[in-house]
């Protein structure tokens, strides 16, 4: 055992005196002492001396302190032992250019190429000498050379877009990634990848495109170029051509709606309803029962149509009884059950939301939360909408009774923080604050980012107005101006508002008050009166809490109803600038990048 331990630690000493001075060369090269960083790279490559890093290394030390006769000497010897390494003719032209010796590095360069192999590791080792030198006309024709002695044109393709990438000529950047294409469909991902990466512009995409169109109709069967033909319309955001393409692939590929499917998701989360809607409609109507994706589609294709309505600038009430009928006509082909329950609750609010049927929306609610075998969450969620359509109907008790069940079935769970969120603002709108405040004192703890958000507003809001006057009157008649609003009395609501102000003249609610009617012009899709009461707040409250929230809803009334784009990078940009502690700082940061154009 001894001796075996004794031979162990024979072998072993020289190894770890290897990877030391391995690491500390290394460390010598990156803090820029080649000197000492080249003896040592000289002595690793003696013991290794097939170890091309470490010969590299060294000429390269050499070269950065002028040692040009060492060099050549090292380079002699090393053509001499391995005459068909093509590099160090690189390495030599290298030598010569640092010397000024332009006509003398050319030939050595000239040679290397000449001297190349047929091989295709060679000639990719060759290619890269030159391209850490960044001489990529080189390399790109020791790429093309070794295509030729190779006899394949393409081989060298992805190779070469790189290359052309790096010297700015997005044409043949683009041209040697389809040539790749052709050779290997298989790298239809990667190549994607490096598109999305490199494509900054339109003009860029539409060179692509340009080019898909040529090869499409000179190889109509090639479907991979087919297929980033409708990727390209997807990052373009036209959603109408790439369902063509999509359709034209589904066909051709057997796919049964599968492609047709996602694009129309990709829309339809990109809020291109109208897109999404020809999507879902195409699987419905064309490929029909046959297609397994069938019933999503049409179920996904009436949740299109009614946000469409709902988060669009205008729509009339015919609109809206049309979406009501395609419900409604959904439930009839599929029946009301367990499985259908929410699009029952979707109906549900566009009655109560849109149509003004609470009574209707009711009924909907209460049948479907008796489902048997119903899914709990989707019945706990038909509960808290049943709680706020009683509200609105100012049913206090059933409200409060149906909120209070599901916190009960959810105790620990978003559902049930939801509920007692729900029944927090119920005393709040009762005006029982300080009961109200210590719920919303507890939920500001909660898993959920928008109920904590919330919780701390009205806990912060109750807080600044409770401690500045003896009586509580003003709070409770701006909590009961919100509740009007919620139940959509509109006219009543800001009677009551006009009420606060009369009484309390001067009041520190008055930017509050500037608030509560911008919501309410919001719900009445009068933006643009919202927006100038949003303005006076930030422009003669900058330092009140309602400050960073009038910012953050003009910003989304601009980006998502009036489609100024640079409006709302504006407002979301100096929320996270001017705002930068409020809770709407990183998700403003979010939606300013991404209407940018960053990669997110």
């Amino acid at each position: 055992m001894r001796f075996l331990f004794f031979l162990a630690a024979i072998a072993f000493f020289p190894m770890a005196s290897f990877a030391q001075d391995s690491k500390l060369a290394q460390q010598y090269f990156q803090d820029g002492e080649f000197e000492k960083a080249a003896v040592l790279y000289q002595k690793l490559y003696e013991q290794q001396s097939h170890n091309d890093h470490y010969f590299d290394r060294f000429v390269e030390c050499m070269l950065a302190i002028e040692k040009y006769e060492e060099v050549e000497d090292a380079l002699k010897k090393a053509l001499k032992t391995t005459p068909d390494d093509v590099r160090l003719y690189v390495a030599y032209g290298n030598l010569y250019e640092r010397q000024f010796m332009e006509e003398k590095a050319t030939e050595q360069y000239e040679k290397a190429i000449k001297k190349m192999p047929a091989d295709q590791y060679q000639v990719t080792r060759l290619a890269s000498a030159f391209t850490n030198l960044t001489k990529y006309d080189l390399a790109i024709k020791a790429y093309e050379t070794g295509g030729q002695l190779l006899k394949d044109d393409q081989v060298f393709s992805f190779n070469l877009a790189e290359l052309y990438r790096r010297k700015g000529d997005i044409p043949k950047m683009l041209e040697n990634y389809l040539n790749s294409l052709t050779s290997y469909p298989e790298r239809l991902n990667t190549v994607k990848g490096q598109l999305q990466r490199f494509l900054t512009n339109p003009e860029d995409y539409a060179e692509l495109q340009a080019q898909l169109y040529d090869r499409i109709q000179k190889n109509p069967e090639a479907f991979h170029f087919v297929e980033l033909l409708q990727w390209v319309f997807i990052q373009n955001k036209d959603y109408k051509n790439a369902l063509r393409q999509a359709k034209s692939l589904d066909r051709r590929l057997s796919e049964n709606g599968a492609r047709i499917f996602q694009l129309a998701v990709t829309a339809f989360n990109d809020r291109d309803y109208d897109a999404a809607v020809t999507a879902y409609d195409f699987i419905v109507n064309d490929l029909g029962f046959s297609s397994p994706f069938y019933l999503d589609a049409k179920r996904e294709s009436l949740r299109a149509r009614r946000l469409k309505l709902v988060e669009g600038f205008s729509y009339t009430e015919a609109d809206l009884r049309e979406v009501e009928r395609a419900y409604e006509g959904f439930l009839n082909e599929f029946g009301r059950n367990k499985t259908t329950a929410s699009i029952i609750a979707e109906l549900a609010d566009l009655e109560a939301f849109y149509l003004n049927d609470l009574g209707k929306a009711i009924a909907l609610l209460n049948e479907m939360i008796g489902f048997p075998a119903i899914d709990v969450r989707i019945q706990a969620q038909g509960k808290l909408s049943l709680g706020d359509f009683y509200l609105m109907k100012d049913e206090i008790w059933e409200s409060t009774l149906l909120y209070s069940q599901v916190d009960k079935d959810f105790t620990e769970d978003q559902l049930g923080h939801e509920a007692r969120f729900r029944n927090a603002k119920l005393s709040y709108y009762n005006g029982d604050f300080q009961w109200a405040q210590a719920q919303f004192d507890v939920l500001k703890s909660s898993t959920s980012k928008l109920i904590a958000n919330d919780a701390l507003d009205l806990s912060v809001f109750i807080m600044d107005n409770l401690g500045l006057d003896t009586t509580d009157r003003a709070l409770k008649l701006y909590a009961g101006a919100d509740l009007l609003t919620f139940q959509n009395r509109f006219g009543e609501a800001f009677g009551k508002l006009d009420s606060l102000l009369t009484a309390f003249p001067k009041h520190s609610l008055e930017d509050d008050v500037l608030y509560a009617r911008a919501k309410v012009y919001s719900k009445q899709r009068n933006y643009e009166a919202a927006i100038v009461l949003y303005q006076e707040i930030v422009e003669k409250y900058p330092e009140e809490i309602r400050a960073d929230n009038a910012l953050f809803e003009m910003a989304e009334l601009y980006e998502f109803q009036l489609n100024d784009v640079a409006k709302a990078m504006g407002y979301y940009e100096k929320i996270f600038l001017d705002y930068s502690g409020s809770t709407f700082s990183v998700e403003a940061r979010k939606r300013f990048r991404k209407l940018r154009g960053d990669n997110i």
